[in-house]
């Protein structure tokens, strides 16, 4: 079975930390807003997991840490994140937002069981070049995309055919 994760990296190097760090107190500093101690825990625990993850599962994290830092606070913070490169927001078609760093790593999309909410993330040269030529048509100098494929996973798909051969059966 492929991997799961185009990024397994177990957590975020030193460097990376600095780099995320250096970015996120530039972006601070230009909203005219200040640094503080519970944006670089957030900061640390999110570069430390690979997964996707919900305000509130990050909550639960950062609550480890620091019990002090609410809700809110992880909620902003995030969308911080995002709007200076740092995160991506993703949507798994369930109606919760979940984020993913996008420091230093490749462009990838994600294909997503709409049963059970299982997801892979997946490289495609192809629909870089897509991109790009797309952009090329109409004239924009394209920055990102986002690319996702809704399906049923192997599992679900199992289940399914089973729930089927049993009720046949009967």
């Amino acid at each position: 079975m492929p991997e799961k994760r185009v990024d397994n990296r177990p957590s975020a190097a030193h460097n990376t930390l600095a780099e995320a760090q250096h970015i996120l107190h530039e972006h601070l500093t230009q909203l005219g807003l200040k640094r503080s101690s519970q944006r670089d825990t957030i900061l640390r625990v999110f570069l430390k997991t690979r997964d996707h993850l919900s305000t509130e599962e990050l909550h639960t994290l950062i609550k480890k840490h620091d019990p002090a830092i609410g809700y809110t606070t992880v909620y902003r913070t995030l969308k911080l994140f995002v709007q200076c490169g740092l995160a991506a927001e993703v949507e798994f078609r369930d109606g919760v937002a979940r984020y993913e760093h996008s420091l230093n790593r490749r462009s990838h999309h994600h294909m997503i069981c709409t049963r059970c909410g299982d997801s892979v993330e997946f490289f495609s040269p192809e629909i870089e070049e897509l991109e790009h030529r797309i952009g090329k048509k109409f004239n924009y100098l394209t920055i990102q995309h986002s690319f996702q494929i809704y399906g049923i996973c192997e599992s679900c798909q199992k289940k399914l055919t089973d729930a089927v051969a049993a009720t046949g059966a009967q």
